[in-house]
Formats: structure tokens, C-alpha cells, sequence
């Protein structure tokens, strides 16, 4: 046997080791991991917390939430029904000034009222209701969940504080507004874009994107900080 044919069938050995090596460490490392972080966002970071850090196990409640909920087809919401919920999460920003805890619990009711709307499980069914709004709204999710633990310790002799309350209601209204927009921003990449109008650089509030929020108050002016 020639010294060639011996050098190439060292290559084609060695090739082969690699490749298998290579198989196997891939059918080791758990499967969409990666894209899992991006679909959920902060609610992977907290599924794994939640397990104990057990990627594979929080991978696999997230693949089951996915499963049940991922097929949900969002319903639209007609335009004057949009305007309406705005003006009442507006109206609960502004009560917040007087009645905190007042705020906060029309916010949660709100939260779960609007969701109900676009075709996720009705509010009543909290917990499933909050795992499909993970699947399609993982990204701000957990604002909904903040501001229904702070409506529920609203309740409670020692609840939560009006700083604790404050941050609920602003971290709770990403949520709201990815529930209300147009259809066409339901999908995240679209959202930037459309935002991005002459009405968007001069000032005015355009319909489906942020407007400016009453929260110009600060901790003294709050009642009860």
C-alpha cells in the first residue's frame, strides 16, 4: 500500500471521529435552548429560576405551554374598543395619584379583561391565562404578573408599598400595549417600524404606540409615600 493511500485513509479516520464527536456532543446539549430564550425572553431566565435551574425541566414546561397555547389565534380588537381600554388604563394611571391601590387593581382586572378579549383563556382562569400570554408576549409577561401579585398584596394587611406599586404599573403596561395595538403589531418586528411616523417624531400620541405617561408625579406627590 502506497504512502498516499495510507495519508488518506488516516484523513478519512480521522474525519470520521470528528464527525461523530461532534454528533454526540450536539444530541448532549439540550435542544432549543437558544431559540427558547428568544421566544420567552425574561420568562425563560424565570421557568429555569423556578426549576432550579434545571434547563432541560424548565425547557420542557416551556415546550408544553407552547404545545397548548401556541396554535391561539389572537382576535382583533375593533378600534373604538382599543380607544376604550386606553382611556380606562389611562384613567387608572391618573387614580394612582390619589388611590394606589385602587390603580393597581383596575390595572390587573384590566390586564386580564383585555387578554380575555384578544382570545387568550379569560381572566377568571388566572394561571392559564398567564401561561398562554408567556408563549406569545414572553417579553413583557412578567409585567402582568407583577402587578397582579401587588393587586393581590393590595388586599393584605402588610401589601406592597406605593414605590412597589408605582414600578408594577409601568412595568405592566408593555403588556397592555402589545394587547391593544393594531393587528399588524402584534408581531414585534413591525412594531418599531410603524412607530416610527411624522406623528411619532412630533409628539403626538399615535394609536398602538407609547404615549407619554402620567407619571411626572414624583414619590411626594404620591398620597401614602
Amino acid at each position: 500500500m502506497s504512502t498516499g493511500v495510507i495519508i488518506a485513509l488516516i484523513v478519512i479516520v480521522v474525519a470520521v471521529v470528528v464527525v461523530a464527536a461532534t454528533l454526540t456532543l450536539l444530541a448532549q446539549r439540550p435542544q432549543g435552548g437558544r431559540s427558547m430564550r428568544r421566544r420567552f425572553g425574561p420568562e425563560y431566565e424565570r421557568t429555569v429560576a423556578r426549576h432550579d435551574g434545571d434547563t432541560r425541566a424548565a425547557e420542557r414546561d416551556l415546550a408544553e405551554r407552547v404545545k397548548r397555547h401556541g396554535a391561539l389565534r389572537r382576535q382583533p380588537l375593533e378600534a373604538a374598543a382599543r380607544e376604550e381600554y386606553a382611556n380606562r388604563w389611562t384613567a387608572a394611571q391618573e387614580r394612582f395619584v390619589d388611590s394606589p391601590q385602587e390603580a393597581v387593581a383596575e390595572a390587573d382586572r384590566l390586564l386580564g379583561e383585555v387578554a380575555g378579549k384578544r382570545g387568550f383563556p379569560d381572566g377568571g382562569r388566572y394561571e392559564e391565562q398567564v401561561d398562554a400570554l408567556s408563549v406569545h408576549h414572553g417579553h413583557h409577561v412578567h409585567g402582568y404578573r407583577r402587578v397582579h401579585r401587588v393587586a393581590q398584596a393590595g388586599a393584605a394587611e402588610n401589601g406592597a408599598g406605593t414605590e412597589e406599586m408605582r414600578k408594577a404599573m409601568i412595568e405592566a403596561r408593555a403588556l397592555f400595549e402589545e394587547l391593544v395595538a393594531p393587528a399588524r403589531q402584534d408581531d414585534p418586528r413591525h412594531r418599531t417600524e410603524e412607530t416610527q411616523t411624522p406623528e411619532a417624531d412630533s409628539g403626538k400620541p399615535v394609536s398602538g404606540s407609547r404615549s407619554p405617561l402620567p407619571w411626572a408625579f414624583t414619590r411626594r406627590q404620591v398620597k401614602g409615600s
